[in-house]
């Protein structure tokens, strides 16, 4: 009889402990001061515990929290972390601000992931598209040159022409050094468009390359990834680095109507013209006297018009103006 009520009370006192240990289940749902949308991934920790859960896609939490907790800690990259007090209360939602200054050590990586710049193990550089807009250029990506360390970008100097991006020197012989361009996730071909006679440094046209269609007004931030660990994600694509440019999207601000911004500039160029090369206008097409004989052999000899009597033609086939004065 003793054993049994030893093993009673036993019973008892355990089943008390887990009841004590379950604590008290509290719920709730995370959204945005901006916009109000529901933020998902957002960190809560009970205070002074390693108790904590994240919320689902919808904002959405559940946490069972020990019955001796106070307070709980919500956190989220990019927002001000607050804490709450629990105070007996089983359903908590929750409005987190922007954390401006957070925002500075926060940067875009591969598949337009949000890290912590300190967490990363490789180099990345970022820019706001701010800095890009202060000087205009025909293209943007002439702007990223001497504000970031490592890159080399070399203009063609023609208008609308190609622009080539090389981040930490050439490492190919044979193929592309120019840099992956990932625009809101999507890469684009940024290859010179230019045919062989340009390419070679003849004769021939440079039509551009894509990123010059990319508009510097819509562009929020521009993160640079210079590391093989950074542009693992992106395949042999990105082995010479990844440009990601994430643009400004749309929000709603509340209590303000719609707004509207106007981006203008206005360029003015002068040339020197003593600085051009000077051409002669004394001597024709040709390479000598070497088309006919008579008194004029820098010219051709034949019946142009057909009347019987051979004509002196000019050789305009011919690339150098050596010929008749």
């Amino acid at each position: 009889m003793k054993r049994f009520t030893t093993l009673l009370a036993l019973f008892v006192f355990v089943g008390f402990q887990l009841l004590q240990a379950q604590g008290v289940q509290i719920t709730g749902n995370v959204t945005s001061s901006e916009d109000g949308a529901p933020l998902p991934g957002v960190s809560i920790v009970v205070l002074g515990t390693t108790v904590g859960t994240v919320t689902d896609y919808e904002g959405n939490y559940s946490l069972t929290v020990p019955d001796d907790a106070t307070r709980l800690i919500f956190s989220f990259i990019g927002m001000r972390t607050q804490e709450v007090a629990i105070s007996g209360l089983t359903s908590i939602d929750m409005v987190m601000e922007p954390d401006i200054v957070g925002l500075d050590e926060v940067v875009v990586t591969a598949l337009g992931i949000s890290r912590e710049k300190k967490s990363l193990g490789y180099a990345t550089q970022e820019l706001t598209g701010d800095e890009v807009n202060k000087t205009k250029s025909e293209n943007f990506v002439n702007s990223l040159s001497g504000k970031v360390s490592g890159i080399h970008v070399k203009s063609s100097g023609n208008m609308g022409g190609s622009t080539n991006v090389v981040i930490r020197g050439a490492t190919s012989f044979i193929g592309t050094n120019q840099a992956l361009f990932v625009v809101d996730g999507v890469p684009i071909d940024n290859a010179n468009t230019n045919n062989d006679g340009q390419i070679d440094g003849r004769s021939g046209y440079d039509y551009g390359n894509a990123a010059a269609d990319i508009n510097p007004a819509d562009i929020e931030s521009i993160s640079i990834l210079k590391g093989a660990a950074a542009t693992a994600l992106y395949g042999s694509r990105a082995a010479r680095g990844v440009i990601m440019i994430t643009t400004k999207k749309g929000s709603r601000i509340p209590g303000k109507a719609v707004g509207v911004s106007l981006n203008s500039s206005v360029s003015f160029g002068t040339y020197d013209k003593s600085t051009f090369p000077k051409y002669q206008t004394e001597y024709g097409a040709g390479y000598g006297p070497y088309y006919s004989g008579g008194d004029h052999p820098g010219l051709e000899e034949y019946d142009f018009d057909g009347d019987g009597t051979d004509d002196l033609v000019v050789p305009f086939y011919e690339d150098a103006s050596q010929g008749e004065k």
